[in-house]
């Protein structure tokens, strides 16, 4: 069982504060042609970007992190230390200057898109100073560490003496270094274990050479690799997956998760987070690798600079292997709860339904059909085998609740299941609290489980137009001949 609770990555780079504004657009504006948003209140998120987006990956994937950067001494800066203060797990070593202002990256979002983007930033050198605190910082902390990573945005923070500080230290102590490079120099990282470029990052270090085939990019990436003196390039092709190339070593190619895409926006970051935590945990980088891409499938199929939890890993790896399928489909109620805490945070509509579920048919794929309309993320709660049998009686389910999982995970409506062995949903319900909880029309809304205490948080119930003639138990009659 992979553990990342053991490992400490340094995260050394150019540190931002990602802001969100959420609203819609309902007019062209009369003064020029351009879509009017009209922002919705009590909707504008802030959180750490660029390094500090990696570092919060990190934790949100079970291992602890250091990070070391500059703000400045403003009112972004003083956010962006509050947002990092309250990750435990989390050291910060940051260089307050007076004479650059923080990053600030401010997104407006309008129906789960970005209209626009706005950018507050000073590409002044750094000073004297700043450059020696974190030099200061770097040599105090490689001891202690497991791994770095190198996020670099061509800020500022990533000069000549922080790189060859970095590259001195993590040889010294024999410490893997991932750099996410900037620029077409990448001489600039010599001692790098492994670079991650995007396609258009590595056209542009490679002097514009051809990258559409696999062979044209491990070609350039060789090149760039010679003339860098590192040791192996991570290349993400972002819907063809991604490729290994190393010295001496046969290149891996690793396909993409398919998935819906929602935002790409910090995919990068959850990337190398996850390959420098499985490095550090002692796996090799072919190891690595796959795991780093089931990340990525997961933070591309959520709004905004998004992280990813190791139990959201271990299921995307698992459905990959086609092994377990209960590990893989059924969520434990608190791997649920931290499911839709983010997709909250993203904005994402939660719908609830629940069932047996035991022989799909053409009125659950409605029903299903119906919910998912309803909600941007549809969960289904199913009744483990022992709530059945107490409900049906001996001789259902008559198909286990590992492959009724399966079944309706299948389905492009769900997005998520999990199961409960009480006789209701209720305390599922509870600890989930959707928007929207659907059930079937044959119930009066009185009689819904959970609609009270949903419409009581301002959630709302909707209750399903049946398809007539369809149900499980008519089915088993009609197995039987009866």
């Amino acid at each position: 069982m992979m553990d990342f609770s053991h490992v400490t990555v340094l995260c050394v780079g150019d540190i931002m504060l990602d802001r969100f504004l959420y609203g819609r657009m309902e007019r062209i504006s009369p003064e020029a042609p351009v879509p009017v948003l009209l922002l919705e209140p009590n909707t504008k998120r802030e959180m750490p970007g660029g390094a500090g987006n990696v570092a919060n990956n990190i934790l949100s994937l079970g291992g602890k992190a250091i990070l070391i950067g500059v703000v400045g001494q403003d009112k972004a800066g003083e956010t962006l230390c509050t947002a990092l203060a309250r990750h435990e797990g989390l050291i910060t070593m940051l260089s307050r200057s007076a004479d650059r202002p923080t990053i600030c990256k401010t997104r407006f979002i309008a129906t789960h898109q970005q209209v626009v983007r706005v950018d507050e930033e000073s590409l002044l050198p750094l000073h004297a100073q700043g450059i020696e605190d974190i030099c200061a910082a770097i040599t105090a902390h490689m001891p202690s560490v497991q791994a770095v990573v190198v996020s670099d945005y061509g800020k500022g923070v990533c000069t000549s003496a922080v790189l060859a500080c970095l590259a001195q230290q993590a040889k010294k102590h024999n410490t893997p270094l991932f750099v996410d490079p900037k620029g077409g120099d990448y001489t600039r990282y010599c001692g790098a274990t492994c670079i991650t470029p995007n396609l258009r990052e590595l056209a542009q270090a490679s002097q514009n050479m051809p990258v559409e085939t696999e062979k044209q990019i491990e070609a350039a990436a060789r090149r760039v690799m010679e003339q860098a003196h590192v040791k192996a390039m991570l290349v993400t092709r972002s819907e063809k997956g991604m490729m290994l190339v190393q010295h001496s070593s046969d290149v891996l190619s690793v396909p993409a998760h398919a998935r819906e895409v929602f935002d790409v926006s910090g995919a990068g970051d959850t990337v190398i987070a996850t390959l420098a935590l499985a490095a550090g945990a002692g796996l090799s980088l072919e190891e690595a690798v796959p795991i780093a891409n089931a990340a990525a499938g997961v933070v591309v199929g959520k709004l905004g600079t998004a992280t990813v939890s190791f139990q959201e890993v271990m299921n995307e790896l698992d459905q990959e292997r086609g092994g377990g399928l209960t590990a893989a489909r059924v969520l434990s109620l608190t791997a649920a709860q931290t499911q839709v805490a983010h997709w909250r945070a993203c904005g994402l509509k939660i719908g609830f339904t629940n069932g047996c579920f035991d022989m799909l048919h053409a009125g659950h794929v409605s029903l299903l059909a119906q919910a998912r309309a309803a909600c941007d993320r549809l969960i289904v709660a199913l009744n483990t085998d022992a709530s059945i049998r107490r409900l049906k009686g001996e001789g259902r389910p008559v198909n286990a609740l590992e492959f009724r999982a399966a079944v309706i995970a299948a389905l492009r409506y769900v997005d998520a299941v999990v199961a409960f062995d009480e006789d209701t949903p209720l305390e599922v319900i509870r600890t989930l609290m959707p928007d929207v909880l659907i059930k079937g029309a044959d119930y009066q809304p009185e009689e819904v489980v959970g609609a009270e205490i949903v419409q009581a948080k301002g959630g709302r119930l909707l209750l399903a137009v049946l398809q007539e003639g369809h149900s499980t138990t008519a089915v088993i009659e009609r197995i039987r001949g009866r």
